[in-house]
């Protein structure tokens, strides 16, 4: 009788091992080729990129029109900017450059000349 008992509690041990291992591995992080990446040291040029945008949305609005222009939800604007959570993709961030390149250009336009 106790070795049945220890059978079946080694088997549920399993199979419980075996669906915690799942779920830790549903969890991981991707990586390697394709692999999301995050706001971190070794984003150097968006980190740039990123500080050289965030004065452009100090104005009332620009944070939802920058999010209209980008295709997003204006929440996800904090996200990239200020919680540094996430990135644009490829797309979104070549619209973010095209966006930055109009507000630099309209600075320099407004600016006295010397």
């Amino acid at each position: 009788m106790f070795v049945g008992i220890a059978t079946v509690l080694e088997v549920a041990a399993r199979e419980l091992a075996m669906e915690a291992r799942k779920r830790v591995d549903r969890r991981k992080p991707r990586s390697g080729r394709g692999a999301t990446l995050r706001p971190s040291s070794e984003t150097r040029l968006w980190n740039v990129l990123a500080t050289v945008v965030k004065p452009h949305l100090k104005r009332r609005g620009a944070r939802a029109n920058l999010a209209r222009e980008l295709g997003v939800h204006r929440a996800r604007i904090g996200e990239y900017f200020d919680k540094q959570t996430s990135m644009p993709d490829a797309e979104r961030t070549l619209l973010l450059l095209s966006w930055l390149g109009h507000r630099l250009d309209e600075a320099a336009s407004v600016a006295p000349n010397h």
